[in-house]
C-alpha cells in the first residue's frame, strides 16, 4: 500500500487545498475497491504542529506529528501564507524534512503557493515549477535558479509535480490519482467532482501586472510610455534613444526589471487591455484589436491565443455572458 502524507506547515496553510486533496485521493481508493482491487493508499494528513488554526478560528486542523511517519510515498505540501519570506522562516524543520523524504525515495507534490516551501529546499534548482501566477514576482526573487513556468497548470519532474494557482489543485489530485492508479478512476474523479480533467494551462485566468517596483526609473518610464502608446506606431529604438540609452542596454535592464522583453511587454499589456474590453463591453472584436494597436486580426489573434489560450471569440464566450459577433 503507498502511504500520502498532506503536510501541515506552521503558520497558515489553505483549507480548501488540504480537506480537498484529501477527500479526491480518499474517493479515488473507496472507487479503486468498489470495482475490485485491495486498498491502494493511505492518507494522513501530519505536520510538526500540533494543531492549526485557519479562517479567524472557524476551522482547526489536528495534524498527526510527522515524527511519528517512518515511510511516505507520496508528500503534498498545501497552499500557504503569502507572507513567503515568513513562511519560510518559520517552517526550516518542515523543509528539511520534505529534503530528506525526497532523497529516501518520496515523491512531492507541491499546490499553489506550496511550491514556495518546495523550492525551499533547493530541489527545483535547475527544474521546471508552477505556481499560482499573482505570486511569480515573489517566487522569482526567492527562486532565480527555479525554472519558473506561471502559465503552465502542472509541472513534472522526476518525482516532483507542481501545479498552478488556487482550485487548479483539483486537477494535480486527477493527476496523481491517475499516476497512481489509472485514468478510469481518474475520469471517475473527475465526473463526481465536476472538474475539467484535460485542463492544461492557468493562462485564461491570467490577469498582467505591471511589474514596477524593481527600482529602474529608467525601466519605469519605459512602461509608462508603452502603456500611454497602445494604439500608436513607435520603436523600440526610438524609446531607447529617448532615454538616452543603447537599446542594447535598454533590453537587458527592461528584462532584469520585468522578466519580460519590451516586445513580451507591449504585447501583454496590449491583450490585458483587450481581455478587459471583452469581459466588459459589447464591441466587435475588430474594434477591440484596433483600440490596442493591431491591424492584422490574424497576428492579434495568435498574439491573443499564445498568451491567454484562447481565441478572443472563446474568451469574450468564457468571460461575457452577452457576447457579440464577429
Amino acid at each position: 500500500m503507498k502511504h500520502v502524507t498532506i503536510v501541515i506547515p506552521e503558520g497558515y496553510a489553505n483549507l480548501s487545498s488540504i480537506a480537498g486533496s484529501f477527500q479526491i485521493l480518499v474517493r479515488a481508493n473507496d472507487y479503486w475497491q468498489k470495482i475490485g482491487n485491495k486498498p491502494l493508499i493511505d492518507v494522513r494528513i501530519a505536520g510538526f504542529v500540533p494543531e492549526l488554526s485557519l479562517d479567524s478560528g472557524f476551522f482547526t486542523i489536528y495534524p498527526i506529528n510527522i515524527v511519528d511517519i517512518e515511510k511516505t510515498d507520496l508528500v503534498i505540501i498545501p497552499s500557504v501564507s503569502h507572507e513567503y519570506d515568513l513562511v519560510i522562516r518559520k517552517n526550516k524543520i518542515l523543509i528539511d524534512w520534505i529534503r530528506d523524504r525526497y532523497k529516501s525515495g518520496s515523491e512531492i507534490a507541491s499546490i499553489c503557493t506550496g511550491a514556495f516551501l518546495l523550492a525551499a529546499t533547493g530541489l527545483l534548482n535547475g527544474k521546471n515549477c508552477s505556481t499560482h501566477w499573482n505570486a511569480a514576482a515573489d517566487f522569482k526573487r526567492l527562486f532565480p535558479n527555479v525554472n519558473l513556468q506561471p502559465d503552465k497548470l502542472i509541472t513534472a519532474e522526476p518525482g516532483i509535480y507542481t501545479n498552478g494557482g488556487a482550485y487548479s489543485f483539483l486537477n494535480l489530485m486527477l493527476f496523481l490519482v491517475e499516476k497512481y492508479f489509472d485514468r478510469q478512476t481518474a475520469v471517475f474523479c473527475s465526473k463526481v467532482f465536476q472538474i475539467d480533467i484535460d485542463r492544461t494551462s492557468q493562462s485564461p485566468f491570467h490577469i498582467f501586472q505591471a511589474q514596477k517596483n524593481h527600482g529602474d526609473e529608467l525601466i519605469e518610464k519605459a512602461q509608462t510610455y508603452i502603456e500611454g502608446n497602445l494604439n500608436g506606431k513607435f520603436s523600440f529604438e526610438e524609446l531607447a534613444s529617448k532615454l538616452a540609452v543603447s537599446r542594447r542596454n535598454f533590453d537587458r535592464r527592461f528584462i532584469r526589471a520585468t522578466g519580460n522583453t519590451p516586445v513580451e511587454y507591449l504585447q501583454r499589456v496590449k491583450i490585458e487591455v483587450a481581455k478587459k474590453t471583452l469581459e466588459k463591453g459589447r464591441k466587435s472584436i475588430y474594434e477591440v484589436m484596433n483600440e490596442v494597436g493591431y491591424s492584422d486580426d490574424k497576428a492579434f489573434r495568435e498574439v491573443f491565443r499564445k498568451i491567454t489560450g484562447l481565441s478572443p471569440v472563446d474568451y469574450r464566450s468564457k468571460y461575457n455572458g452577452a457576447g457579440t459577433p464577429f
